[in-house]
């Protein structure tokens, strides 16, 4: 397990973190540049995007042939840390979700075809994209098992009927991948799902709301759609049918490590921000921090944050060796997601009432942290994961190799 980083990606990280401090940074400050859902508008995301690309820094999952810079898990780690020093960097360096795992999973599984129609639009930023999976009980959320849309086949068409919510993105994204049953036998636990593609301007479905939250919202928010016989083509059907519970795992495992990268940066972020307080901060004569609870909560909380980056690096090593590492990806999700939120709450306490108002970034990073524990499997989910793991292996859980 060697972490060493190349000399030129190196040199990558710092022109990533000279872009976000001189290009993103200074944009959180000013209200203006917000949307109504407490992100970055579009234009402006789309105005940077083309300054990210000009310097080199674009798309870093997707390979060199299609534009983008193809660094393995570990380096991605690297990047992502650095773009996710912004709230907004993600979106402007093409390495958002839900994107990001939408251009990983069709680069490593459609066709030749389906990745120029499907994957290269969002590979250049022309259209977001989006990933419809997770429905209201007693349909399929953590259990992708329970899946109750269907795919209804007529020929060399599939109709499909269903409701899906909490989709990420959906309000703007323009290509789908829709996860639906096209096996009702209920013997079948692994063989009834199929994975589809299709376009937002096709008839036979629609958002029914965008659902309101603690936000701040992403761009395209979380929604809740209805599917009324919207046609797709055999032709854009992923995979083989079938196949979808295998695309389900393809696509979330790096998914969920890759949220682990970004919020490991805006860990460091609230670290950066209180720090830079507490070193001005002055009370009864002595700085903030001076002060010995100061310095436990802040060196606590750079444990933690090195602990999560040592373990995101783990499981990114392995996935690059071709292992599915999920007791890896569990534990790194379980312990950087309740990092994000330690350390946005440490900034808050440290800032006092700065960091309860909106004259930091803290209080919009402390809502959107909630999330972390939620979002790609809860972390129960994910403790059950490693206990299984454990009940079958014992003391081999720990092996080396």
């Amino acid at each position: 397990m060697d972490f060493t980083i190349r000399p030129q990606v190196e040199d990558l990280r710092l022109k990533v973190r000279a872009f976000v401090d001189r290009e993103i940074i200074p944009l959180e400050s000013d209200k203006t540049n917000f949307n109504e859902f407490e992100n970055l508008k579009l234009s402006l995301r789309d105005e940077l995007r083309a300054k990210s690309k000009a310097e080199g820094l674009w798309a870093p999952q997707m390979p060199v042939s299609r534009g983008g810079l193809e660094l393995p898990m570990a380096e991605q780690a690297v990047f992502y840390e650095e773009a996710n020093r912004s709230i907004f960097g993600p979106a402007i360096f093409n390495c958002a979700a839900p994107d990001d795992g939408n251009m990983r999973c069709l680069e490593m599984v459609a066709t030749d075809d389906q990745k120029t129609r499907w994957l290269q639009p969002v590979v250049d930023g022309q259209v977001n994209s989006s990933f419809a999976m997770t429905e209201p009980h007693p349909g399929g959320g953590s259990d992708p098992g329970m899946i109750q849309t269907r795919a209804e086949r007529q020929g060399s068409k599939w109709r499909i009927y269903g409701h899906k919510w909490f989709i990420s993105g959906a309000a703007i994204a323009k290509h789908f991948i829709l996860m639906a049953r096209t096996d009702l036998n209920p013997d079948e636990k692994r063989r009834h799902l199929t994975a589809f593609m299709f376009h937002a301007d096709q008839p036979g479905w629609r958002i029914v709301r965008r659902i309101d939250n603690m936000g701040p919202d992403e761009h395209g928010g979380v929604c809740e759609i209805e599917f009324d016989g919207l046609e797709i083509d055999d032709a854009d059907r992923l995979m083989e049918i079938g196949d979808g519970l295998r695309l389900t795992q393809i696509r979330l495992g790096p998914a969920r490590l890759t949220h682990c990268m970004r919020w490991l940066g805006l860990s460091k972020r609230c670290m950066e921000i209180t720090q830079d307080y507490v070193s001005g901060r002055e009370g009864f004569g002595i700085k903030l921090g001076e002060r010995e609870t100061v310095q436990t909560a802040l060196g606590e909380l750079a444990h933690d944050i090195q602990i999560g980056r040592l373990l995101v690096m783990h499981a990114a090593w392995k996935l690059d060796q071709g292992v599915r590492a999920r007791k890896e990806v569990s534990s790194a999700k379980i312990h950087v997601a309740d990092t994000l939120h330690k350390a946005a709450d440490t900034g808050i306490q440290l800032n006092g009432a700065r960091g309860y108002s909106n004259d930091t970034v803290l209080e919009w990073i402390y809502r959107y942290a909630r999330c972390a524990r939620l979002v790609d499997g809860a972390s129960e989910v994910h403790k059950m994961v490693l206990a299984r793991f454990y009940g079958k292996e014992g003391t081999d859980f720990w092996q080396w190799g």
